[in-house]
């Protein structure tokens, strides 16, 4: 089967002088991103990566995070994508996780991350096709340099391989690992990229990636473009979360596409005085991650001049599965996330897994193509949420969402969650990971964390910690915690009880706890 690697090269053939990338070190053309992923796919090859071998990325936004990433693909191997900002600890707990055997990445930032994995250093001659010392670096790396057109063709990659290993928070309390196989990925990518072509992304389109590694929104923003010919801006991290700098980016690389906003960056942007109008000439927002009502009903929609896209889906179900364009003026009193794309399978069923009637809320169950194979290492988990279609052909799945919904004229509406689970600035959090990192405080003896919404709808995390805390301030307390977790994660603020709430059964009470939430 195809890779998006491979359109790449077919957009170099016919096209070798267009712009793919624009990043801080400057503009790549199909030629070269195309010739560069035909490097790094041949250092793979010698190193062994094929199918079902994982490799971690850990890389700085740039062009050779895109060029390792289509690399493996090329190869039939798999990926996890590690965001390097992260906590060490993290990033270690990911790739062991992922059953990551190789690790892409620099000199630089080899030392730092130590995930004690076999290394490709992207910056050393081994990976460029320039020198040949015969053995290996002293980070363990490959040093055989391989010359262009000394390998075979790579083998057609099997759709039922592993194509990329993405983590998401579960009932556990600890992040899950979600295996997606290359059908599904490719799948999605072909329906995105066509469906959002009615939009205006095709060749002449520049889009801006906003979505940070180590999230499958990344592979939205980052494949999907290259995919239709596009060229794909890249910016320091730090410059989109400003934003004043965030729309002096749009204006400057004449932004006409966003595919991976959220609501919560949609309305921190309009909620900014003196930026006029900070989406002029972007024809195309897509967004997704968490619920877009608020925005909307905040009075929202006219800062988005051009198409908006709501999409909905769960890691588990290789990114989206629904798509809704917003009109103009839209409704305010329900949350449609629309139809299902290409291949792809809405039930809504109560608890005996019967349909429930058009109009009527249940728990939305995803069946077809982009379904995952389920959790690495966590088989009890796969079956508890993969489970048997009762309407579908033998042998077809379903994955169990979580989320409540109902089917109406506008395709599936939105309704909220059976479980802990919320969504921070887009992320799925499932507040068991924070009280885990809290519990492995010394002075913390207790920990309940609970959503909470402030007067502008944005969702943030109370923690409500017990334990001999006198001398212990909220301060000490994130920095504990900044050592494994990421910054959405970070509560916002820290109540110190004498002892938890319980309910008659001994469990924290944590509807007592929500209700008491401070601001």
């Amino acid at each position: 089967m195809r890779t998006v690697a491979d359109d790449i090269a077919a957009h170099a053939d016919r096209h070798p002088h267009r712009v793919a990338l624009t990043t801080p070190a400057g503009d790549v053309t199909y030629a070269r991103l195309a010739s560069r992923i035909d490097e790094l796919a041949r250092v793979l090859h010698t190193r062994g990566a094929g199918p079902e071998t994982v490799c971690a990325v850990a890389v700085e936004h740039g062009a050779e995070a895109v060029a390792a990433i289509a690399a493996v693909l090329r190869r039939g191997a798999a990926f996890v994508a590690l965001d390097v900002t992260q906590p060490r600890e993290r990033l270690a707990a990911f790739a062991r996780s992922a059953g990551a055997t190789l690790l892409l990445t620099t000199s630089r930032l080899a030392p730092a991350l130590g995930l004690g994995l076999p290394e490709v250093l992207l910056d050393q001659p081994s990976a460029t096709g320039a020198g040949d010392t015969g053995g290996t670096d002293g980070h363990g790396a490959a040093a055989a340099a391989v010359a262009p057109g000394a390998l075979p063709p790579p083998a057609p990659v099997r759709p039922h391989a592993l194509a990329y290993v993405s983590h998401t928070s579960g009932s556990t309390g600890e992040p899950s690992p979600v295996l997606v196989e290359h059908h599904s990925l490719d799948a999605y990518l072909r329906d995105t990229a066509r469906a959002l072509g009615a939009f205006g992304l095709g060749p002449d389109a520049v889009v801006l990636q906003t979505a940070p590694l180590g999230y499958d929104a990344s592979l939205r923003d980052t494949l999907v473009p290259l995919l239709a010919g596009a060229r794909l801006v890249i910016v320091d991290r730090a410059t989109l979360l400003r934003p004043e700098d965030f729309v002096r980016t749009v204006r400057e690389h004449r932004i006409t596409a966003l595919l991976s906003t959220t609501p919560s960056f949609l309305a921190h942007l309009a909620g900014q005085p003196g930026l006029g109008e900070p989406l002029a000439g972007v024809s195309l927002v897509a967004c997704s991650g968490e619920s877009l009502r608020p925005f909307l009903a905040a009075g929202g929609r006219p800062l988005v001049p051009g198409a908006l896209v709501n999409q909905y889906g769960p890691t588990e179900c290789t990114m989206t599965t629904t798509r809704y364009a917003v009109p103009a003026e839209p409704g305010l009193t329900a949350d449609p996330v629309g139809t299902p794309r290409a291949g792809a399978v809405i039930r809504v069923l109560d608890a005996g897994l019967a349909p429930v009637p058009d109009g009527t809320v249940g728990e939305v169950y995803i069946g077809g193509t982009g379904v995952a194979r389920g959790y690495g290492g966590r088989p009890a988990r796969t079956a508890e949420c993969f489970v048997p279609d009762p309407c579908g052909p033998p042998g077809a799945r379903l994955y169990r969402t979580g989320d409540l919904g109902r089917l109406g004229p506008e395709g599936l509406h939105y309704v909220g969650r059976t479980d802990r689970q919320v969504k921070i600035r887009g992320y799925r959090v499932d507040p068991a990971e924070v009280e885990g990192a809290l519990l492995s405080h010394p002075h913390v003896t207790g920990a309940v964390v609970t959503p909470r919404t402030d007067d502008r709808g944005r969702v943030h995390l109370v923690a409500h910690v017990t334990g001999d805390l006198a001398g212990t301030a909220d301060g000490d307390l994130r920095r504990h915690l900044a050592r494994s977790l990421p910054p959405h994660l970070m509560p916002r603020t820290f109540a110190r009880l004498d002892a938890l709430p319980t309910t008659r059964s001994g469990k924290a009470d944590r509807r007592v706890l929500a209700a008491g939430s401070p601001a």
